[in-house]
């Protein structure tokens, strides 16, 4: 192990960015007006209840309402939903100008209705760590995006991201056959 060549923060963010992540997008209003974040650090931690956390950086600027709001939404991305997430990953531009692209729901979020998977959580604690805020979020609603077929669960084409660069998850890139006994 040679720890000279380059300091440690850097081996750590060269490592997890080949890493590859899933991609959301994280959207929520404080009252000021919608916001939305393209991130891949949304991961599922118990399905009783079901909950997810989800990492907001300082460095975004949706990230101060995101950190406000008791209610999000995280929409789970798939190979179609690829131009949401690079808009959402866009810095300085209006996501939602394009008012097509999107609704509020009978709560007051605010929610790209294609995208993927869409769901609707209670915001259930922040964690503050360095230049991040963790949040736990649990899930009260979960469904499909307009016109995306609601009996189907697993998507053939996840969207991913690794090395600076978009990618699809589907069938051909399985490496062993889904073991479907345990469902």
């Amino acid at each position: 192990m040679n720890a000279t060549t380059t300091p440690t923060t850097q081996r750590f963010a060269s490592a997890f960015r080949a890493h590859p992540g899933g991609v959301s997008i994280i959207t929520g209003d404080s009252g000021g007006g919608p916001v939305a974040l393209t991130a891949t650090s949304v991961a599922s931690i118990s399905v009783e209840p079901p909950r997810l956390v989800l990492s907001l950086s300082d460095s975004s600027s949706s990230s101060p309402t995101l950190r406000e709001v008791d209610s999000l939404v995280v929409h789970l991305l798939d190979l179609d939903d690829l131009s949401l997430a690079q808009m959402c990953a866009t810095s300085g531009i209006d996501r939602f100008a394009d008012t097509s692209l999107w609704r509020r729901m009978p709560t007051g979020e605010p929610y790209f209705h294609n995208a993927s998977h869409i769901i609707r959580g209670q915001v259930v604690m922040r964690v503050r760590s360095a230049s991040s805020t963790l949040v736990i979020v649990e899930a009260d609603a979960v469904f499909r995006g307009t016109g995306r077929d609601e009996g189907s669960d697993h998507c053939s084409t996840r969207l991913v991201y690794q090395d600076r660069t978009w990618h699809r998850i589907g069938s051909s890139s399985a490496v062993q056959k889904r073991d479907t006994s345990r469902e």
